[in-house]
């Protein structure tokens, strides 16, 4: 029998709270997220940040990559569900974002972090291929798709890739969307799900995660 309508329920705004509040954030997540705040820099929600915990946890991940590090909002929260050996590289063309995560990482006792300014594109290729358990992009629109063959590149056989706040203010899924952005999100998540290395999914969580395993060769 073919459906073309969910026969689900469509979640309620009481249950998209309730999922946002599940897994509290810690003093330090909390403080960078004000910074985030009062700069007007993007960080990744509540939900969001607790689902990328789960995946780091998942994998044992001990090396990640971080692209676009803001104020450490995501950082912390991945750092939480690393191993206690393991290290993160987070990467930011903006020194003053970097400057203030340090900040607010020092405040945790949680695993070693690598900060390094500069230019995604010019710093990613001197990585070791297959080095990764994660590859996180937290960057603009225009910038996804030249840097998944980098990502992947990255990544070791049955890591993870994964990308926040996809739906770029819940305007993905809306076809009446047309803007370079929501149209420069939408064909970067169709190649994703296309692309034949990748076991991917979305997750509503905050404003949307794409997350995907790569396959075993």
């Amino acid at each position: 029998m073919h459906v073309d309508e969910p026969i689900w329920p469509a979640p309620t705004q009481a249950s998209w709270d309730f999922t946002e509040a599940f897994c509290p954030e810690s003093d330090a997540i909390a403080q960078a997220r004000q910074r985030a705040l009062e700069l007007g820099v993007g960080a990744v929600s509540p939900g969001a940040g607790a689902m990328l915990r789960l995946l780091a946890a998942m994998t044992h991940a001990r090396a990640i990559v971080e692209i676009g590090t803001g104020t450490g909002v995501t950082a912390l929260w991945l750092l939480q569900g690393m191993r206690a050996d393991g290290q993160l590289t987070s990467i930011d063309v903006e020194g003053e974002h970097q400057r203030i995560a340090r900040e607010m990482l020092a405040a945790e006792d949680l695993p070693r972090v690598r900060l390094i300014a500069g230019r995604p594109a010019e710093i990613l290729p001197r990585l070791q291929d297959g080095a990764y358990d994660l590859v996180l992009l937290n960057v603009e629109p225009a910038a996804l798709n030249p840097m998944l063959d980098q990502s992947l590149r990255l990544l070791r056989p049955g890591g993870i890739f994964a990308v926040s706040n996809i739906f770029g203010g819940n305007r993905l899924g809306d076809p009446a969307q047309r803007d370079p952005a929501t149209v420069a999100r939408r064909l970067f998540a169709h190649r994703v799900a296309e692309e034949p290395r990748l076991v991917p999914a979305l997750v509503a969580a905050g404003d949307g995660l794409l997350a995907a395993v790569l396959r075993e060769a």
